[in-house]
């Protein structure tokens, strides 16, 4: 048994993953049974074990040694992102470099945050008692990760857990598991113990035995609001970890840098074909400034090109399925008949759906209020600062915002008063660097990502205090 399959042999249930593109086969999987999760929490407690006890030094040099080999074979990573989940390829490139970091990085956690003293003499009565505290690993976590950054948000999680010693169970996405597989190949080359990942195949049935698990110490966990919810009512007393999307505002004042403003936000609107969880899906801009920036956004989107994300011209590859594009195109469609107009866009081929922007489009909207998902803009006016904060705070969640200016203090009254997990000054909201915390604010956020406190969350303190009195 290897840690990249539980399953040797293609059985019956085999599970097919197939282009986004263009539908052709990309290969099969065995799909887990969820009757082996007994079989599965035994072969993770023996992981567990001998991850903790990996001596610091080994666990970075596995880490180290991981991101070289993925660096060595960086077009192959590559070509697989674009293969399995329809990145284009100037987009793959830059995930496997992301990739590689976050490896680095956990490389380097592995060797520090290992505790600090307690200063237990600066309590009366504790004068002869000194003493510290350890982080320790959890032991086994579940690690449930999406389809649209098929290779680093796997990374983010095995890294770090790594790092501090867990075993993990991991489940990619049944849409791109590939990615998944061969960084797991990977680890076992730089010589991870097999027994330390066990990457299973599967669907709700697998994944409700694979949370509720009482063996299973935290459960983190990338994807949608409706699979989080479900996770969190099935996994009882047990540390959880969800990043569960967003829609992000970005606010473009009238003093801003237009150039930049246009180009950031065309940027962050329009990657991995908009199937960012950061990216610009609502672009507030300031009233005077409104209808030049409408029209500098909307000439920019439409010399996007959208094909064949193989291309190195391609700037929009497709969404993950042809019903993911379909839904799409009906909540675009929904939003016109509520008064929204179409700028330029709201047109598709198969899975492709072409970057659309939208004005006018109704607060009740699903598109206004919830996750687009999807190559889709919406832009709206503002007079003041407070009233497109207010606009910008209108979802139940958050994980990022933007705000262009050159004018300071509305760039930190901005910052304080916008409720996200990061506000991105002079930039899109979907920036992201893999070393910072990242995780969303308001309802659904539980825990960072980022490689130090994606450590902590999967890491335990343990004080030891010696009585010398």
């Amino acid at each position: 048994m290897t840690a990249a399959k539980l399953h040797v042999d293609k059985g019956p249930d085999a599970m097919s993953v197939f282009s986004p593109y263009d539908g052709s086969l990309v290969g099969s999987v065995d799909v887990t049974d969820a009757a082996q999760i007994n079989e599965l929490i035994a072969r993770g407690r023996r992981g567990a074990v001998l991850s903790r006890n990996l001596p610091r030094h080994r666990r970075s040099s596995i880490l180290e040694t991981a991101a070289q080999i993925i660096e060595s074979r960086h077009d192959a990573f590559a070509r697989m992102i674009v293969f399995e989940a329809g990145k284009t390829i100037v987009q793959a490139r830059k995930e496997v470099l992301r990739c590689i970091n976050t490896l680095k990085l956990s490389a380097e956690e592995s060797k520090r945050n290992a505790g600090e003293v307690v200063p237990f003499d600066s309590f009366a009565g504790s004068e002869m008692r000194q003493g510290w505290f350890t982080r320790e690993p959890l032991g086994i976590i579940t690690a449930i990760t999406p389809y649209n950054d098929p290779l680093n948000l796997v990374a983010h999680k095995l890294g770090p857990a790594i790092a501090g010693g867990n075993a993990v169970l991991l489940k990619p996405s049944k849409l791109t598991p590939f990615s998944a597989i061969n960084l797991v190949d990977v680890f076992l080359e730089a010589g991870l113990p097999p027994e330390i990942i066990t990457i299973v195949h599967g669907g709700r049935e697998l994944v409700t035995a694979l949370v509720s698990a009482s063996d299973v110490r935290m459960v983190s966990f990338t994807g949608g609001f409706a699979t989080g919810e479900a996770i969190s009512r099935s996994a009882g007393l047990k540390k959880l970890a969800m990043e569960l999307g967003g829609n992000a505002p970005v606010i473009v004042m009238n003093d801003c840098d237009f150039d930049k403003a246009v180009d950031g936000c065309v940027s962050g609107a329009y990657w991995a074909a908009g199937q960012n969880c950061i990216g610009a899906q609502r672009i507030l801009v300031q009233a005077e400034l409104y209808d030049r920036f409408r029209d500098a956004f909307v000439d920019a989107t439409k010399k996007l090109k959208a094909g064949d994300p193989s291309r190195e011209d391609t700037h929009v590859g497709p969404m993950i399925s042809k019903q993911a594009a379909e839904g799409t195109e009906a909540a675009v469609n929904e939003a016109i008949v509520a008064g929204a107009r179409i700028l330029c866009g709201h047109r598709r081929e198969g899975s492709l759906y072409h970057p659309t922007v939208l004005e006018g489009t109704p607060p009740t909207c699903r598109l206004w209020h919830e996750e687009a998902f999807a190559p889709v803009v919406m832009l709206a006016p503002f007079d003041t600062l407070d009233e497109a904060i207010v606009m910008a705070n209108d979802p139940e969640y958050s994980l990022h915002a933007g705000i262009f200016t050159n004018n300071l203090a509305y760039a930190l009254e901005a910052a304080g008063k916008i409720d996200a997990g990061g506000v991105m000054i002079n930039d899109s909201s979907d920036y992201r660097f893999d070393a910072m915390p990242f995780g969303g604010f308001k309802y659904g956020s539980m825990g960072r990502e980022g490689v130090r406190f994606a450590y902590e969350e999967m890491t335990q303190p343990k004080v030891v205090c010696i009585n010398r009195g």
